[in-house]
């Protein structure tokens, strides 16, 4: 019997992507991996709108809590714990939902990694070592192609970046396994309908406002003097997790709660507004624009219609 395709559903933080895989997995007979690279972490619960313990018994969710603190996790390491997953839905009979905002996670498992050497340590360590204003100005030296397209508040893609270009001597821009739009062999077009949400700015900002609202009536500075004791500020990639970032800044008095609150609001719209311009570089998805009367019922089915219109057996 042919394994049922997977369904790839992708947006910006806050456009409801969560609720709308739960309805959509009730309706296909489907099972949630997760496409976030904060989620994976053991404890970033509140920071990280991390699904509740009660939708995880509605639907089976993958890649959530699979890394303690004191480990790294990387792309590589995705797309083996996401090709089990899916391997495992696909056995039960069962649809693979493969639901974030994570764009690197979405093209790691759809293009593979490329060429790119794995971390160095050693490298690593020197790059981390070094302020981010400088890294930037090596960056844009050595490659103004990647320097002109990354995000530059991101330490941990500038320190990947640098240590390509220091390990191989070549642009990491011309390493990186592009994404063809024309190429009729290419993997994405039988891996499965990609389908990426989206919003009126005003709805989503909105959005952004109440979500962080309310982390920080759930406990958000709590959850994160939790943290902070089990090792937050020794991984670098989790202490790049807005929310978290910005409460440690807080606690040591570096700005006031409500001030923090505002922050994270300033920084989650940026991200969201970064996570729309990467996806729009997806040659095939399909974009949803949703209204903000849309219930996640009403595009759960609509997104459910259109899979099993279009589905291929693998």
């Amino acid at each position: 019997m042919p394994s049922l395709t997977p369904i790839f559903l992708a947006g910006p933080t806050a456009v409801g992507k969560s609720a709308i895989a739960l309805q959509l997995a009730e309706l296909l007979a489907g099972e949630i991996i997760s496409v976030d690279s904060m989620q994976v972490y053991r404890g970033l619960d509140i920071g990280t709108a991390k699904p509740s313990a009660a939708e995880r018994v509605r639907v089976p969710h993958h890649l959530i809590d699979v890394a303690d603190l004191s480990e790294s996790f990387d792309a590589a390491r995705f797309i083996r714990l996401a090709q089990a997953a899916r391997e495992e839905i696909q056995a039960r009979g069962r649809v693979p939902i493969f639901c974030g905002g994570t764009g690197l996670y979405f093209k790691a498992f759809l293009d593979g990694l490329g060429q790119a050497p794995p971390a160095d340590p050693q490298v690593r360590g020197e790059l981390e070592n070094i302020p981010l204003p400088v890294l930037l100005t090596e960056l844009e030296k050595s490659d103004p192609v990647t320097f002109g397209k990354i995000d530059r508040q991101n330490p941990r893609r500038v320190i990947r970046a640098l240590e390509v270009i220091r390990l191989t001597g070549k642009p990491f821009s011309v390493q990186r396994s592009a994404w063809s739009a024309n190429d009729p062999s290419d993997s994405r077009i039988s891996a499965g309908p990609f389908f990426v949400l989206t919003r009126a700015p005003g709805d989503l900002q909105r959005r952004i406002d109440l979500r962080v609202e309310e982390m920080f009536r759930r406990g958000l500075v709590s959850e994160t003097e939790f943290l902070l004791t089990h090792g937050l500020e020794q991984n670098r990639t989790a202490m790049q997790a807005i929310g978290y970032r910005q409460v440690v800044e807080h606690l040591s008095g570096e700005r006031s709660l409500s001030a923090t609150s505002e922050l994270v609001k300033v920084r989650t719209k940026q991200f969201a507004k970064r996570q729309l311009t990467w996806f729009r570089r997806h040659a095939r998805a399909v974009w949803i624009t949703l209204e903000p009367s849309a219930t996640p019922d009403e595009t759960a089915a609509q997104l459910a219609e259109n899979y099993r219109a279009t589905r291929l057996p693998t």
